[in-house]
């Protein structure tokens, strides 16, 4: 017999609660960041080819918002797990794109220690500089950037393949650490920015997790307090 799956306690209809309309504030915003180009992009890119694994294969590894809406083609995607590193609400605070200038964001990001279970992506043999492109280009966007691009090895069902990722530059301006589980629910129930709330971020992330069969403590009781907090915080209409 086939075991019920978990029922998440963050529901489509309390992230919908949280939706609301907000403009793009722009780059020329926050003057005090300095923005990516697509020259920085291409520049970085070269970089990685020139540093890439001496292999015909080339394998990305994604731990949040890239396994369930992956800004690249692939053409394999075995769950894996890499050691030494784990999921983090570590990367803020974000006031654009999922956050805002009233309520601040925290994106995730791979944080030293521990290990993460993830999707190991194998990019097209012939289109690796050009899905590159596209995945620098949603991930890349300030500068220095606050995501450092490493190499990591993933344990995978048909061995170990090793795989580009991006880790949290824990000496960067946008590296948060200490915050209690409590604290960091507060701040994903609330912040939202023009292209959606946290709430939604963190429910697609859970959702796309288990549907792999992939079952993240820390996320799994974040989206209950986050479920909470919106709950008490709404009327239902």
């Amino acid at each position: 017999m086939t075991a019920n799956p978990r029922q998440m306690r963050l529901t489509s209809e309390l992230v919908a609660r949280m939706a609301r309309h907000i403009d793009d504030p722009g780059e020329e915003a926050r003057p005090d960041v300095a923005w990516c180009t697509d020259a920085d992009r291409d520049e970085a890119v070269t970089k990685i080819l020139a540093e890439r694994p001496p292999s015909d294969d080339f394998w990305v590894f994604a731990y949040g918002s890239l396994i369930w809406n992956p800004a690249f083609e692939f053409v394999e995607r075995p769950t894996g797990v890499v050691r030494g590193f784990h999921r983090s609400f570590c990367l803020g605070w974000i006031k654009r794109f999922r956050g805002s200038a009233e309520y601040p964001g925290l994106m995730m990001a791979l944080d030293h220690g521990g290990q993460c279970e993830g999707v190991a992506y194998r990019l097209p043999p012939d289109e690796i500089k050009a899905n590159l492109g596209k995945l620098f280009r949603r991930e890349m966007l300030v500068k220095p950037d606050p995501m450092l691009p490493i190499w990591v090895d993933v344990e995978t069902e048909r061995g170990s393949v090793r795989a580009l990722t991006f880790v949290i530059d824990r000496e960067g301006r946008y590296h948060v650490g200490g915050l209690s589980v409590e604290r960091t629910a507060e701040v994903l129930a609330l912040a939202a920015g023009h292209v959606g709330s946290m709430a939604d971020y963190l429910c697609q992330t859970v959702r796309g997790l288990e549907d792999l069969k992939i079952h993240d403590e820390h996320l799994w009781q974040l989206q209950e307090l986050v479920a909470e907090r919106i709950e008490k915080a709404t009327v239902r209409r």
